[in-house]
């Protein structure tokens, strides 16, 4: 009997036909930062020597357009750039040419990376919180307890008037199945006062 030769687990011949698996992102930032949607007048550029500020930049990328802002982001540790900033277009049109060309060139002797931006997220609202203090939003709070306290209050009015109805209905119904009506048919009594 002739031995078959060993072959190798199933998950590394996937690796060896080529077949390329779609990449997951590995934490939930990154699942979320793939499903927000881009800003195609924003460009991200990355990549900046430290030589290159904000006029620099002006300069490199205004001959793609008419160029609205321009950030570079500071190190609060050291007060340079972070070796990137967001270059920001008026036509989206001037921002895919500006992609286009400049992706990949290379400024102060470095190489650009040149990409559409994802919306800067601020927590705590348009400020953000580090530009509040902690007690700002206390008064708004206490109003939204008071709103969901008086909705509480209402919703169990309104579900306690609808039990009475349901039961009053019921008690008709039955009544009306034993032949005791005790009030008259309110429809029958505005025809005869009508009528007078």
């Amino acid at each position: 009997m002739r031995r078959r030769p060993r072959t190798r687990p199933r998950r590394w011949r996937r690796r060896w036909t080529g077949r390329r698996r779609r990449r997951r992102p590995r934490t939930a930032a990154a699942a979320a930062a793939m499903n927000q949607p881009v800003q195609k007048n924003t460009l991200y550029v990355g990549g900046l020597a430290e030589e290159v500020d904000e006029k620099i930049l002006h300069a490199a990328f205004v001959p793609f357009g008419e160029v609205k802002d321009v950030k570079t982001p500071l190190d609060q540790a050291t007060q340079k750039h972070r070796s990137f900033g967001f270059v920001t277009f008026l036509e989206r049109e001037d921002a895919a040419a500006a992609m286009d060309n400049m992706d990949g060139a290379e400024l102060f002797g470095r190489v650009l990376t040149v990409n559409y931006a994802f919306p800067e997220k601020i927590k705590g609202g348009e400020q953000g919180w580090a530009a509040q203090p902690v007690w700002a939003d206390a008064d708004t709070w206490f109003e939204r307890q008071q709103q969901e306290e008086e909705m509480k209050r209402l919703q169990t009015e309104q579900n306690a008037a609808m039990k009475e109805a349901e039961r009053l209905h019921r008690e008709k119904v039955a009544a009306e199945k034993n032949g005791e009506t005790d009030e008259a048919d309110p429809m029958a009594v505005a025809e005869a006062q009508a009528v007078n």
